[in-house]
Formats: C-alpha cells, sequence, structure tokens
C-alpha cells in the first residue's frame, strides 16, 4: 500500500506536468509512460494488497513476495519517471552514459521481481481457495494470464531487437540509440492518444496491457454477478456464477490470443483484417453458447425445484386436511357411511355398531 499511495501521487504530478510540460519523445508528451504505469501501478498493487493477505498458507513468505513486488515496483517506475525527467527514454534505450547504462541494468532486474513475485502469488493460489468458487477462478486466471502479460513484455525486447538498432531524437533533439521497440513492422511512434499504440502496425503492448489487468476485469465480473444476485434468482446459486466467470475468462482469454496473433502479424488493432474479424467473431459465438447452456440449465433446474417444493407442499397441506377429518394418510375422502360418526374409544376398528346416545353399556 505504500507502493500504491506513491504510485497515486505519481498519478496526480504526471497528470500535471502532461499539460505543464512541453517536451515531447516521439510525438508523444515525456509524462505520458509515468502517467500509464502510475495508473497500472495502482490497480495491480492495490490488488495484490487486497489478495495476499488472504492467502492462509506460507503467510510469512507471501509477505515477503508482496514486499518484493512492491519495491521492484517503485525502483522501475521510478527509473522511468527520472528519465522522463532528463527528456529521454527509459525503454529500449542502448545510450552510454554512465546513468542510462546502470539503470538500465536496476530497470531490468526490477522486471524479473515483478515477474517472480506475481509468478508466486498465481502458483500460491493454485493450492488455496478464497471465496466462493468464482472469485477463486478468477483470481488464479487473472494473476495466471498477468504472469503472461509479464512474459510478453520480455518478449517484446527479444522480437524487435532483431531489427537492430535506430536513433531517435530525446526532448532536446539528441540523437538516442533504441535497441528494440513495441512495434511488429512499423517503428514505435505516432500512434492513437495517450496509450500511443501503432495505427500502422502491430503493436505488443496491447496483448500486455489486456493480460495484465485481466485479474480487475475476472473480480470486477464476479462483484456484479453477486451484486445482482439478489434480483435475480438463478445467481443466487454459486455454481451459476462460477459458470458465468468461467465464460468471460474464456472470452477474456481468447481476446487475449487473438490481439498477441494479430500484433505478431505486423496488423494495428484498429485495422483487422477478414482474419481477425472471423477469430473474433468465432469467440464471441463460443462465448455466447457457454453462457446461453448456463442460464438455460440454471433456468431449468430452478424450475424443477419449484415444482419439487409445489409437491411437498401440496403433499403436507393433503396430510393436514386429513388429520383434521379423521382420515388415514393417504386417504383424500371419508369412507362411505362414516361421515358425521366417530368411532367410541372403547370399540374396535372392525365395524362394531356404535351406541346410540343415552344408551347404557352392557357390564
Amino acid at each position: 500500500m505504500i507502493m500504491v499511495a506513491a504510485m497515486s501521487a505519481l498519478v496526480v504530478v504526471a497528470s500535471v506536468a502532461l499539460f505543464a510540460d512541453g517536451r515531447e519523445l516521439l510525438q508523444q508528451s515525456v509524462w505520458a509512460k509515468p502517467l500509464k504505469f502510475g495508473v497500472s501501478f495502482v490497480l495491480y498493487g492495490a490488488t495484490l494488497a487486497w489478495l495476499i493477505p488472504k492467502l492462509r498458507r506460507a503467510r510469512r513468505t507471501m509477505w515477503i513476495v508482496g514486499t518484493v513486488f512492491a519495491v521492484a515496483g517503485l525502483i522501475d517506475v521510478g527509473f522511468i519517471v527520472v528519465q522522463a525527467a532528463r527528456g529521454t527514454f527509459s525503454h529500449f534505450n542502448a545510450g552510454t552514459d554512465p546513468f542510462n547504462r546502470i539503470g538500465q541494468q536496476i530497470f531490468s532486474t526490477g522486471v524479473f521481481g515483478l515477474f517472480g513475485a506475481s509468478l508466486v502469488v498465481a502458483i500460491m493460489l493454485l493450492f488455496q481457495r478464497i471465496g466462493d468458487a468464482a472469485l477463486t477462478w478468477a483470481l488464479r486466471a487473472g494473476l495466471g494470464l498477468a504472469v503472461l502479460g509479464m512474459a510478453l513484455a520480455s518478449f517484446i525486447t527479444g522480437w524487435t531487437s532483431s531489427a537492430g538498432p535506430r536513433t531517435v531524437e530525446d526532448a532536446y533533439g539528441r540523437p538516442v540509440p533504441l535497441v528494440g521497440g513495441h512495434g511488429v513492422g512499423a517503428p514505435d511512434g505516432g500512434g492513437m492518444p495517450l496509450t500511443n499504440w501503432s495505427t500502422t502496425g502491430g503493436d505488443l503492448r496491447v496483448p500486455h496491457f489486456i493480460s495484465l489487468h485481466s485479474i480487475q476485469v475476472f473480480v470486477l465480473t464476479v462483484l456484479v454477478l453477486a451484486a445482482l444476485a439478489p434480483r435475480i434468482g438463478l445467481l443466487r446459486h454459486e455454481r451459476v456464477r462460477a459458470q458465468l466467470t468461467g465464460v468471460v475468462i474464456l472470452g477474456y482469454s481468447a481476446l487475449f490470443t487473438i490481439t498477441a496473433w494479430q500484433a505478431l502479424r505486423g496488423q494495428s488493432l484498429i485495422h483487422p483484417d477478414a482474419a481477425t474479424w472471423t477469430a473474433l467473431a468465432a469467440t464471441a459465438v463460443m462465448t455466447a453458447l457457454p453462457a446461453a447452456l448456463a442460464v438455460t440449465t440454471a433456468h431449468r433446474n430452478e424450475l424443477a425445484l419449484r415444482a419439487a417444493a409445489v409437491s411437498r407442499s401440496e403433499l403436507v397441506r393433503r396430510s393436514r386436511a386429513a388429520h383434521r377429518h379423521g382420515l388415514t394418510p393417504g386417504e383424500t375422502t371419508a369412507p362411505a357411511g362414516t361421515l358425521g360418526t366417530v368411532p367410541h374409544p372403547h370399540h374396535s376398528a372392525a365395524g362394531t355398531p356404535a351406541r346410540s346416545p343415552g344408551s347404557t353399556p352392557r357390564r
């Protein structure tokens, strides 16, 4: 939470600097990257701060893992902020000045710390349950995809570095060598507003972002389903909420896969081809069908339960009515010729005639 507080302060500072500082890197404010990383770490760090205390096993180890993540995050984002203040690049910067060379080594070490801490938490989640089934699977799948997103960040450097270095200008017009980048088929720069994702080629930051924040999407899904449960009877069942959460996980994971495949083919997010549209349509169908099946099955089960409840209620009602009329269980009407007669307690049920009122019993 100390890290989250620091990142929250960074979001405020970077938001102001975004308009107050006119310096740019590749047609984007030098403070755009610190702002994006600040928001991302606020969301992810707050999620881990809530999650880690709920892990009942190896509490001390989990505290250490959380601390490692927080320290690594502060170091990495701190380096990004310093480089922004210097008017130069933090990522892929191959400059030979001493500060940048040392900073890049520390920066890469911090990335492994973030990845390792998230991986340990994800593994621990596999062996214990938190909350109901829907929340447990949301956390497992979310952290699993986040780890894949962090691994993809390392893959970005290896994939794009093969193209060789290129020289760009920093905020002061000085040449800076960059080895690697986020783009595939097109160099970084001149992308979408704020995200700066490429509009002319593939950009591996898209699947990286989608996977990194999947845990927030999945947990939000669980919270929405739980909030709707008092109003929608089908959602009161834990199994139904878990099934619908699984459908969201399935569709979101497919979206991550499609955007990664799209980026690796050098295709911009906003310019999908026929193959991408086909994959998206197939994902929509494959997501809608399990959702419809889960809802239909739950509705059918709900009707069956209601019918069973009505049947039990009717049996109880008939049993009580029979008791009031002196009938044996299972009878719905009194035997012929017995209405209005009450057998004497001293006579057997073999059909001994009842005495007339006022008669004297024989001794």
